[in-house]
């Protein structure tokens, strides 16, 4: 086995878990505990000093972040077509798939975290209020991109990380008091990703729950 994922539960890092299981990979899952504070310890710092999950190892190779681990994973599996094959298509994707982190996964962070950016109990609650309900409108992005796939997936005819991405980002929504449930067409595709036997597989490792919402 020379492929290892150090993931956190419910973190972005699924989207990899994701598609390993789905292609049947030989990895050894390595559960980094967030909550105990263990991707600052030594131990994880000397695989990622910058301390944060997804990280592939493979063989001799680190790789870290998701753009770059999910190209390569498309490469090293190519006949799960992670990504289209078509240029435009493959760049289409992409494009989602950068939004998705460069934009969605932050606002959630500022929902989550708000003290990584402010140190006032005040200026925190604002920070979470107002990007709470920015993450509502993004998720009606993603909600009008699972209307738009119908039967398919977000990037084509073949799961992806989009599927996985959109699922993180709609079982986040819980936390931030979003019901999944009002984004219909999205709650149904993510429901039908998660039945997929790789993704499912991913689920239960993680022990994911994907209705986090508490009236």
């Amino acid at each position: 086995m020379s492929m290892k994922l150090y993931f956190a539960p419910g973190a972005c890092s699924f989207v990899p878990h994701a598609l390993l299981e789905t292609a049947g990979a030989d990895f050894e899952p390595v559960m980094v505990k967030l909550h105990k504070g263990e991707q600052n310890e030594a131990a994880f710092r000397g695989v990622n000093p910058r301390g944060q999950v997804p990280v592939l190892v493979d063989g001799s190779e680190t790789i870290t972040q998701i753009l770059a681990i999910v190209t390569y994973l498309d490469a090293k599996f190519p006949d799960q077509q992670f990504l289209p094959r078509d240029a435009l298509a493959r760049a289409r994707a992409l494009e989602t798939l950068a939004w998705m982190n460069n934009t969605v996964h932050p606002t959630f962070t500022h929902v989550f975290m708000p003290f990584k950016f402010a140190g006032t109990p005040e200026t925190q609650a604002e920070l979470k209020a107002f990007n709470a309900k920015v993450y509502a409108g993004l998720l009606g992005d993603l909600e009008a991109m699972a209307r738009k796939a119908g039967a398919g997936f977000l990037g084509g005819d073949r799961f992806g990380p989009l599927d996985a991405y959109a699922l993180v980002l709609l079982r986040w929504g819980g936390f931030a008091q979003i019901d999944p449930t009002t984004y219909p067409a999205l709650w149904a595709h993510v429901q039908k990703v998660a039945q997929l036997p790789g993704v499912a597989r991913a689920v239960e490792r993680e022990r994911l729950q994907l209705n986090l919402y508490k009236p």
